[in-house]
């Protein structure tokens, strides 16, 4: 039979239809391809369907909520929501609910089971369908080559699921056989150190199956792009390398590990280099980081080491349907889009300044030389680090689409390629003008958004036409903008692999090599040699500063990627892991690191903060206006807008024009971001010594009376009592 590749762009949806050019008679009634007969393997068409829905099931879905099944793609998910990122209480950092084991009763989430049984949203059901494929291709008739390309996939996508438990509950049982649900095919948990070995041995297994077929970029384009590679393999080897390394698996700073990671990451940037990957727009940065913001829609890149990518096909078609909702959900509702996201005052406030340096006022990475161009609240889109204007939107900024919302009549005056988002506020009531607690119902703001107003938007992984000209979306003015794009997204990009070599060097003791890594992510976007791109001298011969200043990078080049509650995990920065869980037993207190994260980094810990939100309210009629477009307080005053800051131009001129804006009719106000109790008193941010590795609730353990509980949870199968099962023994 002639091998077929059935592969196509829109790898990752690829539902089964039937494979009509080939005589599989026993295929053609097949809807999906969970199971199947072991004959269906000796095919090159039935083993690549069954490969095709491992894919199906295991790619990260940035529509997605944190689950069993999914990871945090950089919405405002309970992990986004436990960062700087956003505001609000998530489950894992409200004082005033604790997570428990007990259902009911604000029960820890669920990153182990899901749906007892299923096949998909179940981690034990894609792993048990993942070793499912494994033993029909080993044992099928396909030639060795066919074999080879086919597990390498597998193999990785093993290894995924199983990080994927492991970064979590440290120790889970490994599964490397199809069992069958009967008490004899129980497994139970193995040690963290078990796992990680096992994770490396897959991803090591992987690179060298796939790397004929991909180690020289041939999957970097047509039908096969989108496909994991020998350089996905080793690249997801480098992140689980520098977890295993982390203070959260390495309570006593074993320096054995950090050398393992950098050798490891070393070794990989030559075969990420020759499969293909690297910094896109690395020799183009752009006016403003543009070639930096163009990297997250563009199809085919370099960056894109892991990636799920989506189409604009629409309802008629769920065989392939796979649309990223993300442009949908950040674009104001003024241009039809979903709302946006708010971003907390936190980060805004946190991001570098034009030298590159952490501004004068952040008191988070307090070893970090300040930058002495000052920072002014009041005008925060002043002199920034170029990623700024890329990471967020504000009052009196240029974000053009393909599009006109002006012709559903929401009042706003200027179609999708002319968009100025003027998003200040005024208020019903002068009772509420500074009140940091007012809601919508009492806010409003310009240009038609009113209630729907938020303060600072997200603008990160945005389809911005001045920066796109050809948009990866379908706009519909009538049916809701933006909601079918094509933007890729990416769970890897070969920036993170760059940070991950810098952290493993530095730890390794090789700091001038994470410099080396730093000084290419910043001149990416903008910065210049003579100016050591914005980074302090002297990181090179400073251990603990070089770690800040890496953790810094990822804070800020990582921003709404779904990856900062990780980073903050495995560093312990919400008290430095200074406490522990009830029970824990001596080799869990940290003895690295001078047993103190947060004062080894200079960070200030989370925990005992509050993130607010900001908005810049009009100070024209004392911030007071009723609630239609027309009663804007400055449109009421015939007070004329300046043109919006574009993003195209120098922004000397831009921003001067834009703060003289502000300086005469607005004024920065602090909203409401993390609650109040009853009394209206503040409440602060309390991220519990158990919540670093996670336990079971009670469901998980009802459904499996033999899985151990972890240290410092309530087992269920014992009453209540305190967990016994230590992930970090070995």
């Amino acid at each position: 039979m002639k091998r077929k590749n059935i592969f196509r762009i829109s790898v990752a949806f690829w539902a089964m239809t039937a494979f009509t050019s080939c005589s599989d008679q026993f295929m053609q009634d097949k809807q999906n391809f969970d199971s199947t007969t072991a004959d269906a393997y000796n095919y090159w068409s039935g083993a690549l369907g069954r490969v095709a829905d491992v894919y199906r099931v295991c790619l990260p879905d940035p529509k997605a909520t944190p689950s069993s099944m999914y990871n945090s793609t950089g919405l405002a998910d309970d992990q986004s929501k436990s960062t700087e990122e956003y505001s609000g209480f998530s489950a894992f950092v409200d004082p005033l609910k604790p997570l428990t084991y007990q259902t009911g009763n604000n029960p820890v989430p669920d990153y182990f089971e899901g749906t007892k049984g299923d096949p998909i949203t179940s981690a034990y059901g894609r792993i048990r369908n993942i070793n499912d494929v494994i033993a029909g291709i080993e044992g099928s008739t396909l030639s060795q080559e066919e074999k080879n390309e086919l597990l390498g996939q597998v193999y990785f996508f093993r290894a995924w699921c199983y990080y994927n438990l492991v970064k979590w509950y440290g120790g889970v049982p490994i599964i490397t056989e199809v069992q069958e649900p009967v008490e004899s095919s129980v497994v139970p948990r193995s040690s963290a150190k078990d796992c990680f070995k096992f994770i490396c041995d897959d991803l090591e297994r992987a690179e060298t199956l796939l790397a004929p077929f991909t180690g020289a970029g041939q999957w970097m384009s047509g039908d096969n792009y989108g496909r994991v590679t020998s350089g996905t393999a080793v690249a997801l080897l480098g992140r689980v390398r520098v977890l295993y390394a982390s203070p959260l698996f390495n309570r006593s700073n074993n320096l054995s590990r950090w050398t393992q990671a950098y050798n490891d990451i070393k070794r990989s940037i030559d075969v990420l280099t020759a499969a293909g990957y690297g910094l896109a727009n690395e020799s183009n940065p752009g006016v403003n980081a543009s070639g930096w913001a163009n990297l997250f829609t563009e199809v085919p890149s370099q960056e894109a080491v892991f990636v799920t990518l989506h189409n604009t096909l629409t309802e008629g078609v769920p065989d392939y349907r796979k649309n990223n909702t993300w442009e949908n959900g950040i674009r104001p509702y003024n241009a039809r889009g979903g709302g946006g996201k708010t971003p907390s005052a936190m980060l805004v406030d946190m991001f570098p300044m034009s030298d590159g340096k952490i501004p004068a006022t952040c008191e988070t990475y307090n070893t970090l030389t300040k930058s002495d161009i000052p920072y002014y609240r009041e005008f925060p889109f002043v002199d920034r680090d170029p990623r700024f204007y890329r990471t967020f939107a504000f009052p009196g900024v240029r974000w053009s689409f393909v599009g006109n919302p002006t012709t559903q009549g929401n009042r706003y005056p200027h179609n999708g390629p002319d968009y100025e988002l003027w998003n200040y506020t005024w208020y019903t009531d002068a009772a509420y003008v500074d009140d940091i607690e007012a809601n919508s119902s009492v806010t409003y703001g310009a240009d038609g958004l009113l209630n729907d107003v938020k303060g600072f938007y997200v603008r990160k992984r945005s389809d911005d036409r001045d920066v796109n000209a050809i948009a990866r979306y379908v706009y519909d003015e009538k049916s809701g903008g933006f909601t079918r794009s094509a933007a890729p997204y990416m769970e890897i990009r070969y920036a993170e692999v760059l940070l991950n070599y810098a952290e493993a060097a530095c730890n390794a003791g090789e700091m001038g090599v994470a410099v080396d890594q730093l000084q290419k992510i910043r001149a990416r976007v903008g910065y210049k040699a003579e100016n050591n791109y914005g980074l302090e001298a002297g990181l090179d011969g400073d251990q603990a500063k070089c770690m800040a200043a890496i953790m810094y990078e990822r804070q800020i080049e990582l921003a709404y990627e779904g990856k900062r509650f990780d980073d903050m995990r495995r560093w312990m920065l919400f008290d430095g892991g200074i406490e522990l869980p009830e029970g824990a037993p001596a080799t869990w207190k940290l003895t690295g690191w001078g047993g103190n994260t947060c004062t080894y980094l200079g960070f200030k810990p989370l925990n005992g903060q509050r993130r607010e939100n900001l908005e810049f309210r009009t100070t024209v009629n004392g911030g007071i206006g009723g609630t239609n477009v027309d009663d804007d307080p400055l449109v009421k005053a015939g007070i004329t807008r300046p043109a919006a800051m574009d993003l195209r131009k120098d922004l000397a001129s831009e921003q001067d024009r834009l703060k003289e804006f502000y300086s005469n009719y607005l004024t920065r106000k602090t909203k409401k971001g993390d609650s109040y109790d009853d009394s209206h008193s503040p409440l602060y941010i309390a991220f519990l010594p158990r919540y670093y590795i996670l336990g079971f609730h009670q469901g998980i353990q009802g459904n499996n009376s033999t899985l151990l509980q972890t240290i410092g949870w309530g087992d269920y199968n014992n009453g209540g009592a305190n967990g016994t099962f230590d992930p970090l023994a070995e």
